[in-house]
């Protein structure tokens, strides 16, 4: 039955007329199939005619098949629209409009609607139609009311009827209301009620407004006159104190309402008004109580306590109320009889029905309420008493049609009322057979998401009702199992769709009239899954935060998918602009300087036309806390006071402390300082504070984003002054000279003076010396105690004071007085070597009576003598090692082998050293030399390289030879044999390797050695060439040609008689034109000099070098763009040699002669050249200065590359390779000379020239040269 009733419904809403399917919510095949009239829209039971709406409709709208015809009654009499041409009439409906002409009173009345066709009739409820009249007072002349002071007075209202609600006020003439209080006040009724009348209550002008707030109107009765006649109107002193006590006093009565008990009956829903206005004098009080119950929680006791009030009243607030008014005379009570009714509601509502011919039907129809309402029965529209059936048997609440034929279809009213409403209820009771209708389309395609739930409709409208199944076209039975439920409205709903789930299924109906059939298509969609969730985040203001969401979904809907974030249930809203603060990018959310409104939970929906994903994330902003609030200051006790706030929001992230900061107005007013710290979960805090001080505090949360705003700060609390808490500390006892001692402490700071008037007392006496304190009061934080003997103990005491008294008693300090410098050396001093960079140093301590101080340590000071290899010796260095402490030994590091020191040690005190001990010389043994500074390859050719170095600055002994170590490497992952060749001549700065692959890559190492063993190796690489250059060779001192098919460069030595240096270039015609500088560096010290060559000569001379020194030699191209040399040699000068041993001096020579002539005159030519155009103020551009070609001297600064070895060392020089055939420019650069004038000129890292100079000339005298350079085949 249930299953037919659906289907009934359904044809209902979607064969009206024959109408479209448009409207269901499943596509239906519409039939025609009668149907009986159902109400769609009524009217409510009651329609007010407020007087400024436009028009009032009475509707009345049904459907049906055949379409319903619409008629009216009027208070019980058949009333037509049509007939009357002022109503508004709608086609096709039975709908009509009053309009609001003005006259609408002929229209009051009741109405009801009722919707016909052959089958049957429906009815609405009836629709009263209120016109109300504009409420007016009545014109009338009211007498003053004269009343005796002390009696009650009414002054009745009476207000106009209208419609609800109704508000009452009582004003003056001039608009004035009347005040109300427990003697005055207005009551339900609208009257106003004088519990006792007083003189100055007498008005002539009391007016009562009735406000009518739906009609919108205020209507005013006439003015009524009081007046008071007082007892004593003839005594002046009736306004007096004592005037009251003329007034008769009496107990209370009840002036509303009357009698002892009163009933009061309620609806369901309405709100309870029990109201009591008493009269007595004095005023009574109102006290209001439930009998055997407590009032209830919803009571309002209202209109100075004379109204009691209950909203929403039910079944539980009816009972028995007092009301009691009470004074010091008496009381007066009143009982209230309350009872809560019910208007009708359904219990069982009488349903539709479609029921086949010949079977029973029960039509139910119960209502409850208060009084039970009675039940009356209709059959289209008329009382079932007037449609007699024999087959038909009525009840209270129920009919009964037995075998029940197609002339028993009709329209069932019930209509349920009792006193408080009335319900009606249309029951459309269909009897038919009928085969099978599927009302469901032929050939659905239904979609379905994999693990979802598919429903898939065949609704059926049959008579008697008809079998549903379904099957698979794949599948030889119906459907069965736990996944597929055949509902009884037909429709299949199959759960966790799955793919094998895809293709074409069939419903089967069949009752006993006949059977039908429909397919539908079912495709299963891959659902739609975030794989990749946002996580929850806590973020510190300010910042971005960004939120993941990565979804798949059916390949099908791929232009329909989209990913939509939300925040607290909300859809973000994106206005593609920079200060939304959202930006959303495949499916990112960043949030940009997050705020904490961007707090809360978001979501990530991924959604397709058929299913969504959602995962969500909690964004928590983290922030410093929000300020404290509400400090209250409480339990003052002078110099403590308690300080109780309120915490502020801790923005996610635990308050784990409070800080309390005060700011005093007298010494630093404004500058908030701490006072103390709490712990988080604490809200107050006892303050101890200091006296004499005007405080303010203020107090602030720290988390752990940082610290929190201050609070506002409290009210100014002052301290009584006291006397101090504490005295002076970190006191300091110095003596700067040897008979004083100065005494310095810490002072109070101002706020810890406790009050005005501070100073302090040293105190001070000989410590183990029965002798008296000696004590000065002074004002500043220091004291100094003079003639003192030297560097003896004292005891000292400092103590505070101000005009409230003495600080607490002073601890006693020790301190000692002035001290004086040691006045002994250690003795025994003692020297034991090691290993040739580390001595024991020991001695005999100095005794403590001639340290005049304390102990501060010893000072061991040593200086270089000499190199063992040397004779002469010199002072090298001062070097100081300090020992704090008391001791005996210690170990003195960093010595330099193979050369002999002297040392002396010292004591020191904080005076400073004492002598020094006599000096002790002693000698370190020989070590390993030092790495070569020096390592260069300076010639590569086809099957041979030629390697250059300079000997190391410190041998460390007596120098023995080289071990030079090469392999091939190739850049490979595998090297060569490691090949050696031991050099056993120390006097040896170059050797040429032959018989070497061309064009291959080798690595050069070279070892200097003394007889202890080698030193460290240094290493550079180069590439053998695939032929010779032919335009350099450099041949050794010996002058023999390395190669006779190349032109040379020889660089010889020639020594003078007298104790200078110099060297000889021979250089090979072919070549001299392209250069025109010679540059020499002494690697030790660093210093470079330039000279101008003549281009026209094959030599060149350089003086001035000194004895026993490497010199890094370059010829220069006259091209200062690449600032490169075409050749660079490494020599070495002689040490100091006899004169016998030199083989005729160059200063002896005649064409040597000549040449240094040349040179001083050229020289002298220059200066005076240089004299002349200064003294014409002459100055000229830096380009005609780069023209110039004068004789240049240079020092290098800052270079170590010749006297210590670095990784630069492995480089090639630059450009010292380069070919003198090629063309060279003679453009200036940014690395030309500065100034020709005499500069100095500095090296790169690699030896190259920078092209800055400093601006000092400085010539170095240098004495014998020796510069031994073999030439031998590896």
């Amino acid at each position: 039955m249930l299953k037919l009733l659906s289907v009934f419904c359904l044809l209902s809403s979607c064969c009206h007329g024959y109408s479209s399917c448009r409207s269901c919510v499943v596509p239906v095949v519409c039939c025609p199939v009668e149907q009986l009239p159902t109400i769609t829209e009524a009217s409510p039971s009651s329609l007010i005619a407020f007087p400024f709406d436009e028009s009032f409709p009475m509707t009345c709208e049904a459907k049906g098949n055949p379409k319903p015809e619409f008629w009216w009654t009027k208070n019980g009499e058949e009333f037509d629209p049509y007939q009357d041409p002022r109503l508004i009439k709608e086609k096709n409906s039975g709908t009509f409009v009053i309009p609001n002409t003005g006259n609408l009173t002929e229209y009051q009345g009741t109405y009801r609607c009722y919707a016909s066709n052959k089958l049957g009739t429906a009815i609405t409820e009836e629709v009263e139609f209120v016109v109300p009249h504009v409420p007016k007072f009545p014109k009338e002349k009211i007498d003053p009311i004269e009343v005796e002071e002390g009696q009650p007075v009414i002054l009745e209202c009476n207000p106009p009827k209208g419609i609800p609600p109704l508000q009452i006020y009582w004003m003056t003439i001039g608009l004035q209301h009347i005040e109300q209080d427990d003697r005055v006040s207005i009551g339900l009724n609208g009257d106003l009620f004088f519990s006792n009348a007083l003189e100055k209550d007498s008005h002539r002008d009391y007016c009562c407004f009735a406000a009518f707030p739906k009609i919108r109107t205020i209507v005013q009765k006439n003015a009524m006159s009081v007046i008071v006649k007082s007892k004593n109107s003839n005594n002046d002193s009736s306004s007096g104190p004592g005037h009251a006590n003329s007034i008769m006093e009496r107990k209370p009565s009840l002036l509303m309402p009357s009698g002892v008990k009163s009933e009061t009956q309620l609806v369901k829903g309405d709100e309870l008004l029990l109201e009591c206005i008493a009269e007595g004098f004095p005023t009574p009080m109102i006290e209001w109580l439930r009998i055997d119950h407590r009032l209830p929680d919803r009571v309002t006791i209202e209109n100075h306590g004379k109204l009691l009030s209950i909203d929403q009243v039910d079944e539980d607030d009816k009972g028995k109320y007092m009301c009691k008014a009470t004074n010091i005379h008496g009381m007066a009570v009143h009982y209230f009889d309350v009872s809560v009714e019910e208007p009708p509601q359904w219990v069982s509502e009488p349903e539709s029905q479609l029921s086949m011919i010949g079977s029973d039907v029960l039509i139910n129809c119960s209502a409850t309420g208060t009084p039970q309402p009675t039940i009356q029965w209709m059959v289209n529209g008329k009382p079932i008493e007037e449609v007699p059936a024999s087959n038909r048997k009525e009840f209270d609440d129920k009919i009964v049609l037995h075998k029940a034929n197609s002339t028993d279809s009709a329209v069932y009213q019930c209509e349920a009322s009792n006193r408080h409403g009335t319900l009606l209820a249309n029951a459309n009771i269909m009897i038919m057979n009928l085969p099978p209708m599927i009302l469901t389309e032929e050939g659905l395609e239904y979609s379905a998401v994999e693990g979802k739930v598919i429903v898939m409709h065949c609704k059926v409208f049959s008579s008697p009702p008809s079998a549903v199944t379904w099957n698979k076209e794949d599948s030889t039975g119906s459907l069965e199992g736990p996944r597929f439920t055949v509902h009884q409205n037909g429709s299949l709903e199959i759960y966790n769709v799955e793919k094998e789930d895809m293709g074409q299924y069939t419903c089967y109906t069949k009752n006993t009239e006949g059977t039908s059939a429909i397919t539908a298509l079912l495709d299963v969609k891959d659902p739609t899954k975030i794989f990749q969730a946002p996580e929850d985040l806590q973020v510190l203001i300010g910042t971005t935060a960004q939120l993941s969401c990565l979804a798949m979904y059916d390949n099908s809907f791929s232009g329909d998918f989209e990913i939509v974030w939300e925040k607290d249930d909300m859809e973000i809203a994106l206005n593609h602009t920079e200060n939304s603060g959202y930006f959303i990018e495949d499916g990112i959310l960043q949030i940009v300087n997050v705020s904490h409104r961007d707090q809360g939970m978001y979501k990530c929906v991924a959604s397709t036309p058929m299913d969504q994903d959602t995962a969500s994330a909690l964004l928590m902003v983290l922030d410093i806390p929000h300020a404290p609030e509400n400090l209250v200051l409480s339990e003052h006790k002078g110099r403590s006071v308690k300080l109780k706030w309120i915490p502020g929001e801790d923005h996610n992230s635990s308050t784990t402390e409070f800080i309390i900061e005060y700011e005093e107005s007298q010494w630093e007013p404004g500058t908030w300082r701490e006072l103390q710290r709490v712990p988080g979960n604490h809200g107050s805090a006892v303050l101890k504070l200091y006296g004499h001080v005007n405080y303010r505090f203020r107090v602030s949360g720290v988390n752990t984003v940082g610290r929190g705003r201050p609070s506002e700060p409290t009210e100014r609390y002052k301290t009584p002054p006291a006397a101090p808490d504490k005295n002076p500390e970190n006191i300091k006892i110095e003596g700067h000279l040897p008979h004083e001692m100065d005494i310095n402490w810490e002072p109070l700071s101002p706020i810890e003076h406790n009050g005005p008037g501070l100073e302090y007392k040293v105190s001070y006496k000989r410590q183990h010396v029965e002798e008296d304190w000696q004590e000065h009061v002074v004002k500043r934080h220091s004291f100094v105690v003079k003639d003192t003997p030297t560097f003896v103990p004292y005891e000292i005491r400092i103590q505070a004071r101000n005009h409230h008294g003495w600080g607490p008693e002073p601890k006693v300090v020790t301190g000692y007085s002035g001290e004086d410098f040691p006045s002994a050396a250690p003795d025994d001093v003692a020297v034991e070597v090691m290993n040739n960079s580390l001595v024991k140093v020991s001695w005999m301590r100095v005794h403590k009576d001639k340290l005049h101080g304390h102990l501060g340590g010893y000072r061991i000071s040593w200086w270089r003598l000499r190199s063992l290899l040397d004779s002469k010796k010199t002072h090298g260095d001062k070097h100081t090692l300090t020992f704090p402490g008391d001791r005996n030994h210690a170990m003195v590091p960093g010595l330099t082998p193979f050369s002999e020191y002297s040392l002396i040690i010292m004591t020191f005190n904080r005076r400073g050293n004492g002598p020094g001990s006599h000096a002790v010389n002693f000698k370190t043994p020989e070590g390993v030399p030092e790495k070569t500074p020096v390592f260069r390859v300076t010639d590569v050719q086809k099957h041979t390289v030629t390697l250059t170095w300079a000997p190391p600055l410190e041998a460390n002994g007596v120098l023995t030879g080289y071990l030079l170590e090469y392999q091939l490497i190739n850049n490979t992952e595998e090297v060569g044999v490691l090949q050696t060749v031991d050099i056993s001549n120390p006097d040896t700065t170059m050797w040429v390797l032959q018989n070497l692959e061309a064009i291959s890559r080798y690595k050069f190492y070279l070892r200097p050695c003394t007889r202890v063993g080698c030193g460290p190796r240094v290493s550079k690489e180069s590439t053998t060439t695939p032929e010779a250059p032919k335009n350099l060779q450099v041949s050794s001192f010996s002058g023999q040609s390395a190669s006779p098919s190349h032109p040379s460069t020889t660089v010889s030595h020639m020594a003078k008689f007298t104790r200078s240096n110099i060297a000889l270039l021979n250089i090979r015609s072919s070549v001299c034109d392209n250069f025109s500088y010679v540059a020499y560096m002494n690697n030790c010290k660093h210093i470079t000099s330039m000279s101008i060559f003549n281009s026209s000569k094959t030599f060149h001379v350089i003086e001035g070098l000194e004895l026993g020194t490497v010199y890094t030699v370059r010829l220069m191209t006259n091209n200062w763009v690449d600032n490169t040399s075409i050749f660079e040699y490494v020599i070495r000068t002689r040490a100091k040699v006899s004169l016998a041993s030199i083989h005729g001096g160059i200063s002896t020579q005649g064409w040597f002669i000549g040449l240094m002539c040349v040179a001083a005159l050229l020289t002298l030519m220059v200066l005076i050249a240089c004299f002349v155009n200064r003294n014409k103020g002459g100055k000229y551009s830096v380009k005609e200065k780069e023209d110039l070609h004068p004789d240049l001297e240079s020092q290098g600064i800052h270079d170590d590359t010749f006297c210590e070895y670095s990784d630069n060392d492995e480089k090639p020089l630059k450009g010292s390779q380069h070919s003198l055939d090629g063309q060279i420019k003679a453009e200036g650069s940014g690395d030309s000379l500065v100034d020709y004038g005499d500069e100095d000129i500095q090296f790169n890292e690699d030896g190259s020239f920078i092209g800055e100079y400093a601006g000092r000339k400085e010539k170095k005298v240098s004495m014998e040269v020796k510069g031994t350079t073999n030439q031998s085949t590896a």
